[in-house]
């Protein structure tokens, strides 16, 4: 507890306060209004009695400056505790510090109490509810951040410096000074988020969108084309897919906008908007420059679609594969891939293809989930951040489904994040044989914090390694074959494909364990 001691009047009669603040006033918790309660004119006795133990003040005289917060800092470690309970002890001496002063107590045993006599200022380091925020999201940075170096700066520094000099008297200022915080940190994928970007993200992870249905990136190399933004992959069905966007195409503006120097999360929310309102896209196809009208939509985040492929066989009976379509990894992705199986397997399956491909990723543990299912036991992904490996996710086989059946997995430049840890796992445990094209790269595991006002951050918190202890970040994962362009990339085409003899699909070993 600390006794704040002030002059209320001319009179040198002083009086007393007690608050029931006890923390460091460096601290967060000393913003709040202290609840006081105040012992007018009381003499020293009567404050002796109320505090049932002996006090005493050293006034202080002759002061010429001003106290400051770092002045009170540098004060403070002049300080001296004795522990000597129901007697006195003087633990400051007399310092010139202008028309303020402060002084420490000893109550009892180590209570710390402070004395000024000023009423007319309120102390430098209050902080406002405003401060209290930011200092919320600060906190959530240098707890979770993956980089403990904070891009190289001081990160205490940082605070401290934006307490002081940085505007929040808005709510408004408070959110920029959060962002213009965020972006010392040179990462796009730590990011803040106002209320309602929070709740349309939530809504994502759990089934719908209000859109077109495009999953969109940073390049991961330059060519000398324009920049702009990629697509990692566009919803089957959606508007976007409708209008012929693919994997791989660069938006070049966003209604008239250019998207240049455009945010991928900037550009999602200009994206997004009310169900049947339009945005204009310009988008590079290869060579081709498209621009396109297109109507927004609630997108529909269905994350499986399956398919029982007959391929005439040689001999007795026929080959029987299995075809499940994963698109994303919402809340409902591992319990649709186990629906998928099940009802598959009713069908007397013989192996199993999993297409990843345009699958730009979402949810970690659906990720995680869902390598349980086809695991029957081996490393999932490492977890490692700035020191080395700090988690280790695996499994014992408990939660497999579908352990034993060959399997192929399918996958392409829009296979990003989720899916690269679910396709490296089976890869590099050979449960799998991978088919395709090197993946999107996006090797950096995020995690959403909520901040006491609604708003949040998307916070990068570790990165991951394979199995094999491979870092895919702007790499990706490397498929054991290609396949060619024209491989078809829905359940109906995959199935009339398998059963072409001449096709293209029947020129893989898609089962090769």
């Amino acid at each position: 507890m600390e006794v704040l001691a002030s002059s209320a009047t001319a009179s040198s009669c002083p009086h007393f306060v007690i608050s029931n603040l006890y923390k460091n006033p460096n601290s967060a918790s000393m913003a709040a209004t202290s609840q006081v309660l105040q012992w007018k004119y009381a003499s020293v006795r009567i404050v002796e009695a109320r505090a049932k133990v002996p006090l005493m003040c050293l006034k202080i005289t002759s002061l010429k400056r001003p106290i400051t917060y770092v002045r009170y800092s540098k004060l403070e470690k002049k300080l001296r505790l004795k522990k000597y309970a129901g007697s006195l002890h003087k633990v400051i001496s007399s310092q010139k510090i202008g028309r303020h002063a402060f002084v420490r107590f000893v109550v009892g045993l180590m209570v710390v109490m402070s004395v000024s006599v000023s009423v007319s200022e309120s102390p430098s380091w209050a902080l406002t509810e405003e401060n209290l925020l930011f200092l919320e999201a600060w906190r959530m940075i240098d707890r979770a951040y993956v980089d403990k170096s904070f891009n190289g700066q001081s990160w205490f520094r940082y605070r401290e410096n934006a307490l002081r000099n940085e505007p929040m008297n808005t709510r408004e200022e408070t959110y920029m000074a959060i962002k213009k915080m965020l972006a010392t940190l040179e990462d796009p994928f730590t990011r803040f988020l106002e209320p309602e970007k929070l709740k349309s993200l939530r809504s994502g992870t759990q089934g719908a969108l209000t859109g077109i249905g495009l999953s969109i990136g940073y390049p991961t190399k330059f060519d000398g084309s324009p920049a702009g933004l990629v697509v990692i992959s566009a919803s089957p069905g959606g508007p976007a897919n409708r209008a012929g966007i693919l994997s791989g195409d660069v938006i070049l503006a966003i209604d008239d906008t250019s998207t240049e120097t455009m945010g991928i999360y900037d550009a999602a929310e200009r994206l997004q908007g009310s169900e049947g309102s339009s945005v204009k896209l310009t988008v590079r196809s290869g060579p081709e420059i498209k621009h396109l009208d297109l109507m927004r939509e609630k997108v529909s985040l269905n994350p499986v679609t399956s398919r029982l492929c007959a391929v005439p066989a040689s001999g007795e009976g026929s080959l029987r594969i299995g075809y499940i379509k994963l698109t994303s990894f919402n809340q409902n992705a591992s319990g649709a891939v186990k629906e998928a199986i099940n009802t598959l397997r009713s069908n007397n399956v013989n192996a199993f293809v999993l297409d990843l491909r345009d699958n730009s990723g979402g949810l970690f543990p659906e990720g995680i989930e869902i390598a349980k299912i086809w695991l029957d036991k081996g490393v999932i992904v490492y977890i490692c951040d700035s020191r080395g490996v700090r988690d280790i996710y695996d499994t014992d086989g408990s939660k497999a489904v579908a352990s034993s059946e060959p399997l192929a997995v399918l996958v392409n430049k829009g296979t990003a994040s989720a899916s690269e840890i679910l396709a490296g796992a089976l890869k590099d445990n050979k449960r799998a044989v991978l088919f395709g094209e090197p993946t999107f790269g996006k090797g950096k595991i995020q995690s959403v914090f909520e901040l006491s006002d609604g708003s949040g951050l998307v916070v990068t918190v570790a990165r991951y390694e394979t199995p094999a202890h491979t870092d895919i970040d702007k790499v990706g994962v490397v498929p054991d074959h290609s396949l060619p362009t024209s491989f078809p990339k829905d359940e109906e085409a995959f199935c009339n494909c398998l059963q072409d003899p001449a096709s293209a699909c029947n020129k893989f070993e898609l089962f090769a364990r």
